[in-house]
C-alpha cells in the first residue's frame, strides 16, 4: 500500500514520495509533507531554472539558490519565473 500525505502545495491528500528527494531538515518535510505531483512540477521548474540561468547543479552557491526556491516553490512564497523566460509554443 503506497503511503499518502496532506500535500502543502495543493492542500489535498496525495502518494507520498518514495524517500528523502534532498538531505537534511528540508528533505524530511519535503517526503512529510509534499506529494508526488507537487514534486513532479517542482522538477520541472528546477529544470526551468538550470537551463535559463545556466545553473551547476554541482556549484555550491547554485545548489543553495536552487534549495531556496524549492522551499519557496513548494511551501509557499512562490517561485519566479527567470527574467525573460518565454515558454515553448
Amino acid at each position: 500500500m503506497s503511503r499518502t500525505v496532506h500535500c502543502a502545495k495543493h492542500g489535498v491528500e496525495a502518494p507520498g514520495l518514495p524517500f528523502a528527494p534532498w538531505p537534511g531538515p528540508l528533505g524530511k518535510r519535503i517526503f512529510e509533507q509534499i506529494g508526488q505531483p507537487a514534486w513532479q512540477e517542482w522538477l520541472a521548474h528546477q529544470t526551468m531554472l538550470i537551463n535559463e540561468n545556466r545553473l551547476s547543479p554541482m556549484d555550491p552557491k547554485h545548489r543553495a539558490f536552487l534549495e531556496g526556491e524549492m522551499e519557496k516553490f513548494l511551501f509557499g512564497g512562490g517561485a519566479e519565473k527567470p527574467p525573460g523566460y518565454v515558454p515553448e509554443a
